[in-house]
């Protein structure tokens, strides 16, 4: 493995600067960074990339930036936007990446919370949202835009060319103006601010140092093997911890090729044509990829139908046990073989995962049909547990020790502890720094002797993996006092491709209600192969036939609970289609697709209680807001829909404390 471009000291390699001057210096001609453009991968090598940051450094400096400045960076990921980070670490300042999908008054927060002068944008939608929050409060001062389209009138703003050409002229009368500053930089600085998902409040600027970020780059990459040369394609936000580590951070650090899709559109086609060799994926993305398999697969012919599921039967019987070097028989082996000529092969080629040597997943509980699906293509597939608070990586999956049930070993240099109540701690080099201006916050997350409070329940295993049962302050109780564990429940409706979202109800109630949000593509796709037609979402969430649907995969996942028995009193009784899908612009799903469990518990309060009295219909007006910021009003009239318990196997037992 290569996680340092030289030899040297420790002091000379401390921050991404140095590290991309180290880069520059041992292999300049390395590819470092790809762009899709106009259907072309650009290559642009470490040379190039530290030219292009040093120029863009030089004018940020030129207009005014200085040490322990921030920069506002929004955008689709785009290697000038990471370039213009670094060139911001370069002067000493900190670059806070902002999800691009935020409305004008989330973007109007960050600015306003972390008091940014400087902005710098893809293109004229998010130029807009930053020129509207300047009228407001007359911040940020410098706006600088990557895209020129649509832009040529514009008055008040710079083009990243312009910066650029403004940093050469400056270089010329002070060649070391750029290199004095980076080497002022230390290990302890503050690196960057990421913004946590907010689901219960205003989001919190999280502060990391570079020998945060730097030490789990590192960590990572020795626990799985990463090495120079290692391709990824980064198409998840880059105001995500994960991306910044992944597409950032291990860049630097390790040396990776970091590839940047052409269109959020294209990706499933350009992951297909850089074949990456490292891979993350949100649950959601891998669902959605089987979804996508699924109704191709139904509509094929009756010959390849067949084909696919008796070697998707071998597979999931084969394919794990080959990934972890255990024991195979010579007749699945050989049908294990011809299955990758057939049908595995092929498969991994259309989803782009033919070179993949490790995969990831995290951010929600997957499913362990979804799980295995992918190991038993032959895919490396493990979980990781991770915050933006611990620089991303407490645990992982060792190789050879994959469990869909659990989140891994503890990483090099992390430490677990599981508290009375059954709450996760952590403590590692990776722990950050502070909350930015809040203190109190930062107390409440963080002890004295730098143990985290994760806000999970959950335990470790036998076999010393860690287990998440949910989040520790939506985990309760029914008015039996049976579990209510509402993110167990939601993940198991989650795993049937017909539902996109859930969300359940039940502590200090009689019984567990659901609202459901059906997958637009996969039940349309249902709904016409049975010639149903619909109009809209709406429509189609309103169908008997669809109801239908829904009730039979509740019904097994009440088969499932019902097998548990801390969990077989917890079984859906009723639920409701809901009218409308859940939105992070209507303030229902954080901007990491998280649910806002309690903002949906006050918004849809007359269909919660409707589900608790008895009502066969419910009826309710909200708010919406569209793409264009646009508001406006959906009302919907909604079935309320009764199942019966499945029989469960005798009474509940304890949940044993976690130790």
């Amino acid at each position: 493995m290569t996680t340092s471009a030289a030899g040297g000291r420790t002091e000379d390699r401390d921050t991404f600067p140095k590290l991309l001057a180290q880069r520059a210096a041992t292999g300049p001609d390395r590819p470092a960074y790809r762009e899709k453009e106009y259907g072309i991968w650009q290559t642009y090598n470490w040379s190039r990339v530290a030219d292009e940051v040093r120029r863009l450094a030089a004018g940020l400096a030129d207009l005014g930036f200085r040490r322990g400045d921030r920069l506002i960076v929004i955008g689709d990921n785009r290697p000038r936007l990471y370039w213009s980070m670094c060139a911001a670490q370069s002067l000493g300042g900190v670059p806070v990446p902002v999800y691009q999908d935020s409305v004008t008054d989330e973007l109007a927060y960050v600015v306003e919370h972390a008091g940014a002068r400087f902005a710098i944008a893809e293109n004229q939608e998010q130029v807009d949202k930053l020129l509207e929050i300047r009228r407001r409060v007359s911040a940020p001062e410098v706006v600088i835009y990557v895209n020129p389209r649509g832009l040529r009138h514009y008055s008040d703003v710079l083009s990243y060319e312009a910066v650029q050409q403004r940093g050469a002229d400056r270089l010329l009368a002070e060649p070391s103006l750029v290199d004095a500053e980076v080497a002022r930089g230390r290990g302890g600085d503050d690196a960057i601010m990421l913004y946590t998902s907010g689901t219960t409040g205003r989001p919190k600027g999280a502060v990391l140092s570079y020998d945060n970020l730097i030490w789990a780059a590192r960590a990572g990459a020795e626990f799985d093997g990463l090495r120079e040369g290692d391709e990824l394609l980064s198409y998840l936000p880059m105001a995500w911890v994960g991306d910044h580590i992944f597409s950032y951070a291990q860049g630097y650090v390790v040396g990776l090729i970091v590839n940047c899709p052409e269109s959020a559109a294209t990706v499933t086609t350009d992951l297909r044509e850089i074949g990456p060799t490292y891979y993350f994926a949100p649950p959601r993305v891998l669902e959605n990829l089987i979804t996508q398999v699924t109704i191709r697969m139904e509509d094929a012919g009756f010959v390849k139908r067949r084909l696919f599921q008796f070697f998707m039967t071998v597979a999931r019987r084969v394919g794990p046990a080959l990934l972890d070097r255990r024991s195979v028989g010579m007749v699945d082996r050989l049908l294990y073989g011809l299955g990758t000529l057939l049908v595995y092969g092929p498969l991994k080629n259309t989803l782009g995962m033919s070179r993949v040597r490790v995969a990831y997943t995290a951010g929600e509980a997957v499913g362990p049909e979804i799980f295995n699906f992918y190991r038993a293509l032959g895919v490396n597939m493990k979980q990781l547990y991770g915050q933006t608070e611990a620089s991303v990586f407490v645990t992982i999956h060792p190789n050879g020790e994959v469990y869909s049930d659990t989140v891994g070993k503890p990483v090099s240099k992390v430490e677990l502890r599981i508290a009375e109540s059954g709450e996760v701690l952590y403590r590692s080099p990776g722990v950050f720094k502070e909350y930015f201006k809040n203190p109190e916050a930062t107390n409440d997350t963080k002890t004295a002797e730098g143990w985290v409070h994760t806000g999970d329940a959950g335990y470790l295993d036998e076999r010393g993996h860690l287990r998440i049962i949910d989040r520790a302050r939506d985990v309760g109780r029914l008015n039996d006092g049976t579990l209510f564990a509402p993110k167990f429940i939601e993940n198991k409706l989650k795993f049937f491709p017909h539902i996109n979202e859930a969300v359940a109800f039940g502590h200090g109630r009689d019984f567990v209600a659901v609202f459901v949000n059906i997958d637009m593509v996969a039940v349309g796709d249902w709904a016409e192969r049975r010639n149903i037609s619909y109009a809209s979402y709406q429509e189609l969430a309103g169908l008997r036939e669809v109801h239908d649907l829904v009730e039979g995969e509740i019904a097994q996942v009440n088969r499932d609970l019902a097998a548990d028995p801390r969990m077989a009193g917890a079984q859906i009784r009723r639920f409701l289609i809901l009218h409308k899908s859940l939105e992070a612009d209507d303030g229902e799903l954080t901007r990491t697709n998280k649910v806002r469990r309690g903002f949906i518990g006050e918004r849809y309060k007359p269909l919660v209680d409707a589900l608790y009295d008895g009502s066969r219909r419910a009826g309710i007006k909200v708010d919406v807001t569209f793409e264009d910021g646009r508001k406006g009003m959906i009302e919907g009239d909604m079935e309320i829909r009764d199942l019966a318990p499945h029989p469960g196997p005798g009474p509940a037992l304890p949940l044993r404390k976690a130790s």
